[in-house]
């Protein structure tokens, strides 16, 4: 950790990207032994993910967000942002629902794979974002928890992801390749994120509850609903252990 803490914010968010980038990839290696993800993983992973998500969006994102000098009160620059975060994934996700609506066609199933595809990829930039903008101004304790958090949710998320393009007749090795790729995108994401934020310093406000909005968004939309699906209390012990788990770090060690 003190390795970590002596690199400028930008390195650090290319570290915890190419972390979460690999978690991707691991869950995708997996189509080589599986044509189906776990269940039981699937939402303890996810459920964990969503509570480190929602405590670092609270603890490690909009709380330091009030600090920062801004043009306008932070209370307008926060809100602002925080709603321009979810409104971006919210936008994402009606896009991509339209879409889908549409597939009317025998191609349907390819449609649905690759719209599936587009989704996750799209979901995977304001994660990153998020990282990036975390490292600049969150703290690297806290901005490595939520690093970890996106890294655990990325792992089922890569065979899942591998899983409908493999269904679709794909091979193993191009199903896996076009996955990882998926997660790819979280590490320019993180970098530009750290970047802004780090040397336009008027932005932080604006960039800490922005990807705030964005996480919340993500953990309402994607992680609980599709981990609270079944298993319930499986799921409900995962939520409440992963905020636990980063409330504790950031309030006590952060």
């Amino acid at each position: 950790m003190n390795y970590l803490e002596n690199l400028s914010p930008v390195l650090q968010a290319l570290l915890a990207s190419l972390f979460t980038w690999l978690m991707t990839t691991a869950g995708a290696f997996l189509i080589f032994f599986t044509d189906r993800p776990n269940r039981g993983f699937s939402v303890v992973a996810e459920s964990s993910a969503a509570g480190i998500m929602l405590a670092a969006s609270f603890f490690s994102l909009l709380n330091p967000a009030f600090d920062y000098p801004s043009s306008v009160p932070p209370a307008v620059a926060v809100t602002a942002g925080f709603c321009l975060g979810g409104g971006l994934v919210l936008l994402a996700d009606r896009l991509l629902s339209r879409s889908e609506r549409a597939a009317k066609s025998e191609d349907a199933g390819k449609l649905k794979s690759r719209l599936l595809y587009a989704a996750v990829t799209l979901h995977n930039v304001p994660e990153g974002l998020a990282v990036g903008v975390a490292f600049a101004g969150g703290g690297p304790l806290a901005a490595a928890m939520l690093a970890f958090g996106i890294g655990i949710q990325n792992l089922p998320e890569g065979l899942c992801v591998a899983c409908p393009l493999r269904a679709r007749g794909m091979s193993r090795k191009k199903s896996f390749l076009l996955s990882s790729l998926s997660g790819a995108v979280e590490i320019p994401s993180a970098v530009i994120g750290a970047v802004a934020a780090t040397f336009v310093g008027s932005l932080m406000p604006w960039a800490l509850s922005f990807a705030a909005g964005a996480m919340i968004a993500v953990s309402a939309s994607e992680l609980i609903p599709g981990s609270f699906t079944e298993h319930k209390s499986l799921a409900f012990v995962g939520l409440i252990a992963g905020f636990a788990l980063m409330m504790f770090l950031d309030v006590a060690l952060g």
